[in-house]
């Protein structure tokens, strides 16, 4: 261990931990990494495929991301034309 480092990691939410957990075996098992990493045991893996593991996690997680804020925006935009149109306001100002 590191000078200086604690070797505590507090689990900010740790109902996280397993999810995250089996998505990395998911994720493991996409990119046909060598199955002995089932045992729960990662050291027979090489680096480079821990990394590939790990990288495609974080570019599933932030395009499901980007996908809850695109889809959070359209919600509100949508919303919001409905309480517009509700409230009685046109659509289109008038041409004067």
């Amino acid at each position: 261990m590191a000078l200086g480092s604690s070797g505590t990691n507090v689990k900010v939410i740790p109902q996280a931990y397993q999810a995250l957990n089996q998505f990395k075996y998911e994720v493991a098992t996409e990119l046909g990494i060598n199955d002995e990493y089932k045992t729960g045991y990662w050291g027979n893996i090489s680096s480079r495929e821990c990394g590939a593991v790990g990288g495609h996690m974080v570019r599933r997680m932030i395009a499901a991301a980007e996908q809850s804020l695109a889809n959070q925006g359209t919600a509100g935009l949508t919303q919001g034309f409905r309480n517009a149109t509700s409230a009685g306001f046109p659509l289109e100002p008038d041409a004067q």
